[in-house]
């Protein structure tokens, strides 16, 4: 399923994450980044890159205001665990969530949920 999902992020060519390393950077120690991904996947201790507080954006404080900096995009082994953890439920995800589900569905959006 790691292969799977590294074959489709490679697909989209998207562009490095937050920690600068681009798909090509990625694929010149693909082997050892997958087992890496799996190992930490399987064993219960991923952790993403991305957003480390949980948050996509950096926000900073000023003059008692909170501002929200730029996004923080994930990285390429993020993206990778987000899409093995896709491939695991959305096939299921079709037959368990209601018809009126728009979050992280295919061929859904945000926009359209706002038009029910």
């Amino acid at each position: 399923m790691v292969v799977e999902a590294w074959k489709r992020v490679k697909a989209n060519q998207g562009a490095a994450g937050v920690d600068k390393e681009s798909i090509a950077d990625f694929e010149r120690h693909l082997k050892d980044n997958l087992y890496r991904i799996w190992n930490r996947m399987s064993s219960g201790s991923y952790v993403c890159l991305h957003g480390q507080d949980g948050s996509d954006t950096e926000e900073t404080v000023k003059g008692g205001e909170t501002d929200a900096g730029p996004p923080r995009f994930p990285t390429v082994a993020d993206r990778v665990a987000q899409m093995v953890v896709n491939l695991h439920f959305e096939p299921n995800g079709r037959t368990t969530l209601s018809r009126d589900s728009y979050g992280y569905r295919p061929n859904k959006s945000a926009i359209q949920s706002s038009l029910v």
